[in-house]
């Protein structure tokens, strides 16, 4: 901390005092604007942004923080500047003296995702901030370690580490161990993380401990490797900068650039087996080897021809769902059911998986046809998702009178428009597979309203080529019910637009009212 302020490094200085009106840190001269409003006459606090103003006001607000606790985060803030202009350097001098290794490193850093996914909270407590070394050791070193980690819900909302493991470059396990979440879980999502609480029972290892093993593991010029590794970086609470995400180092063919493969089907891809089977529980150990062996693969063949993801061939029981996701914490599944009609056979599946502050469930139905009509009914914005599946944003009304949004997003990627209807063969229950032509027989009594409005135009087309001299009153009773049918339609799609009006209106309402 002396150093910085000895050095009068603005640019550390003013990162040092933007974390202080984060964190609404007082000196003994209080905060940030109470500072100014004394020491400065003429502008006082009116001027608060820190890049404005000189060296000598951030070094005099700076040491009006004397608390040892705040001295630690002052130096935790430097040491992450520190840390950040050595990879700025790194990615710069990319050229001849960089290794191979290093260049997945850079590109890593370049991905479009990756401000977005490792602006991680390092200045926060509990959180350790590894040393990056010196510029020359750091282009040296070829050490790396990958890692995984399984996280479980705890009842405050947050994601505890429960099993993290470690391999080296040699696969050899540096680290396989359980972890003591040290707080009341909620939920340990046994069927992702493949752990119990009985599991758990007489695991003393906390996260500090953890902690320190990683740190003698990452030393100085140390690549970590892992697969979207923010999620583990995250979880273990650690800052360290020289990383290959293996979620970012391939170009997929036909996908764009933000898009991230999942580490099952980059195994498929490259190294030409699914690393777990569909449904099956996540083993730590192997998603740490498969992350390093992907990098090790990538270092031998290069890979830099776009790789083909292979498509999901799901089974039946999948095809009979909806995923909703994007859920508030506080929505129940009972409220869940309300985004369907209620004429909808549908069973909302009980338990909640957690993703950061929000939630995921399926919508379950009895055959993958009716799964197929319930999101074709659906009022909502479509779009589609990384993979390219169809998915809705839904607003959904809850019981205390709160709009929120929903995704509703389909379990397979739609065939391309004109692609040919392969048959397949019909299940038990006579199921008509996505992609399928279904015969007459086996359309439901009652089709969607959009298949109607089709029908009905393409009626109304013919009706306007009737021979010119014909008027209304001459069309044949087929005719005359035709156009009854449009106005009937017509009638109802007003209806529909303005109740969705005015549930903007509504929505639009409670957004001002709650300042959202």
């Amino acid at each position: 901390m002396e150093k910085a302020i000895a050095k009068g490094d603005k640019e550390v200085l003013v990162k040092i005092v933007k974390v202080c009106q984060t964190q609404n840190m007082k000196g003994s001269e209080g905060g940030w604007k109470e500072f100014l409003s004394t020491h400065d006459s003429k502008f006082g606090s009116c001027l608060g942004d820190p890049t404005r103003r000189s060296v000598d006001i951030l070094v005099a607000f700076l040491k009006t923080f004397t608390n040892e606790e705040d001295m630690k985060l002052f130096t935790k803030v430097i040491k992450m500047h520190e840390n950040q202009k050595t990879m700025e350097e790194l990615i710069k001098s990319a050229g001849h003296r960089e290794s191979p290794e290093q260049r997945l490193v850079c590109l890593t850093y370049s991905h479009p995702l990756y401000p977005k996914y490792y602006s991680l909270p390092s200045y926060n407590e509990e959180w350790v901030v590894t040393r990056m070394g010196k510029y020359s050791k750091i282009l040296r070193s070829k050490s790396m370690i990958a890692i995984d980690c399984e996280m479980v819900l705890c009842e405050d909302g947050t994601e505890a580490v429960v099993k993290v493991c470690a391999v080296d470059e040699d696969m050899e396990v540096k680290l396989d161990v359980l972890v003591n979440p040290m707080k009341a879980v909620s939920d340990y999502r046994t069927d992702i993380t493949g752990v119990s609480a009985c599991d758990l029972e007489g695991v003393t290892l906390c996260l500090s401990d953890v902690q320190k093993t990683m740190k003698k593991l990452l030393k100085p010029g140390t690549i970590l490797v892992g697969h979207s590794l923010h999620h583990d970086l995250e979880a273990l609470r650690i800052d360290h900068r020289r990383v290959i995400d293996t979620s970012f180092i391939f170009t997929c063919l036909d996908k764009p650039s933000y898009y991230t493969p999942s580490l099952n089907n980059l195994c498929k891809s490259i190294l030409g087996y699914y690393i777990r089977e569909e449904g099956a529980p996540h083993v730590c150990l192997d998603d740490a080897r498969g992350s390093m062996k992907l990098v090790k693969a990538k270092l031998e063949h290069g890979f830099n021809d776009p790789i083909v993801i292979p498509s999901k061939n799901l089974p039946k029981t999948e095809l009979v769902k909806l995923l909703l996701h994007n859920i508030p914490m506080v929505v129940s599944c009972q409220e869940l059911r309300k985004i369907f009609p209620d004429e909808c056979a549908v069973e909302i599946e009980a338990t909640l998986r957690s993703k950061g502050s929000k939630n995921s469930t399926f919508a379950i139905f009895k055959s993958s046809r009716e799964a197929n009509e319930a999101f074709e009914i659906l009022e909502g914005e479509m779009e589609k998702d990384s993979e390219g599946r169809p998915q809705k944003r839904v607003q959904l009304q809850l019981s205390s009178g709160t709009f929120i949004s929903v995704c509703v997003r389909k379990m397979k990627v739609e065939e391309p428009a004109g692609a040919p209807c392969i048959p397949t063969k019909k299940g038990t229950e006579g199921e008509i597979e996505f992609g399928e032509e279904p015969a007459t027989s086996d359309l439901p009594e009652k089709r969607p309203i959009q298949d109607d409005i089709k029908a009905s135009k393409r009626r109304k087309k013919d009706l306007i080529k009737c021979p010119a001299g014909i008027s209304e009153g001459n069309l044949d009773s087929t005719k005359c019910k035709h156009v009854e049918e449009i106005e009937r339609l017509n009638k109802k799609l007003r209806q529909r637009d303005e109740e969705i009006k005015n549930l903007h209106k509504i929505l639009s309402s409670l957004t001002r009212k709650h300042g959202l």
